[in-house]
């Protein structure tokens, strides 16, 4: 097999969805992919699932990185592990680094596997295995500016993963991660408000990915619903973000409310038009792809 002396940046967008089940929409989570480096950006429901449509099995993930302690973004992170670990028949796997902002999903990472304790336990003695799945979880403290907090080389060269605090207020901490490689770069919102942080972080990436939500029918809901406007972004706003920051392709994701046909996607699209945003927007459906260089 021939080795790629060039590989190219790959974003594919594991999960689309929010805490509304939608059989076509897996819950919040991006697959970011250089080479043979693979990182798990937020592991909602049926992420394990979405990772075998893109083709990659548990085992071949190098990290994943959290984004906040909301529930649909880290429920499908013990299926990971477990995954990872029962597919694992010679015990040869490392420990995955979970790396997550020091908090409450720091905690849920470290207590996840309790309660599968005597799962673990029978597997282990039937299969004559040793060890738990640990994770190998790994806290930093978040930042107002765009920090380092991971990096990895790889024969074509290195790649860093940053975060910055972003705004999901009251869920804190809470942060947006951004991935440069050789080949480009890409920033991933997690959930917040569009803020100036969103703006440091995304500055001069390839792509952005951003999650979204339409407020004028979330604005002709019952009050009782309505406070789902306080910390998500604006696809208005979001327009208008991207287009100052020139960004060359905008990705759409965490759809509120889930569009169910393309009238629906049209109108994520002329938010960000009505914006100012010129650039390629997509309105990610789960396991869309974007590739930069090559």
């Amino acid at each position: 097999m021939a080795v790629d002396t060039n590989p190219e940046l790959r974003i594919t967008i594991t999960g689309t969805g929010c805490p509304i089940p939608d059989p076509l929409r897996a819950g919040p989570g991006v697959l970011v992919q250089f080479g043979e480096l693979a990182m798990q950006f937020d592991v909602g429901r049926s992420t394990v699932q979405r990772l075998a449509g893109a083709g990659l099995w548990p085992g071949e993930l190098n990290a994943v990185f959290l984004t906040h302690h909301h529930s649909d973004h880290m429920v499908g992170l013990p299926d990971l592990i477990l995954t990872r670990w029962v597919m694992d028949r010679a015990d040869s796997g490392k420990p995955l680094p979970v790396i997550a902002p020091a908090g409450p999903a720091v905690t849920f990472a470290r207590r996840m596997l309790d309660v599968w304790t005597d799962d673990i336990a029978i597997r282990t003695e039937h299969a004559g295995r040793d060890g738990r799945p640990e994770p190998d979880v790994v806290p930093f403290d978040p930042s107002p500016s765009v920090s380092e907090v991971w990096s990895m080389a790889t024969p074509h060269g290195e790649v860093t993963v940053s975060a910055i605090s972003v705004h999901h207020e009251p869920v804190l901490p809470s942060v947006g991660y951004r991935v440069d490689t050789p080949a480009g770069s890409v920033a991933i919102s997690g959930d917040t408000i569009v803020c100036g942080e969103m703006a440091v972080l995304a500055d001069g990436v390839d792509v952005l990915v951003y999650e979204a939500m339409r407020f004028e029918p979330i604005e002709a809901l019952p009050e009782k619903r309505r406070f789902i406007l306080d910390y998500h972004a604006d696809t208005r706003l979001i327009g208008g973000q991207a287009a100052e920051l020139e960004v060359p392709t905008l990705v759409l994701t965490h759809l509120i409310p889930p569009p169910v046909d393309d009238s629906g996607r049209s109108m994520f699209v002329s938010d960000v038009r009505t914006a100012g945003y010129t650039g390629k927007v997509i309105v990610a459906d789960d396991l869309e792809v974007v590739s930069v260089g090559a």
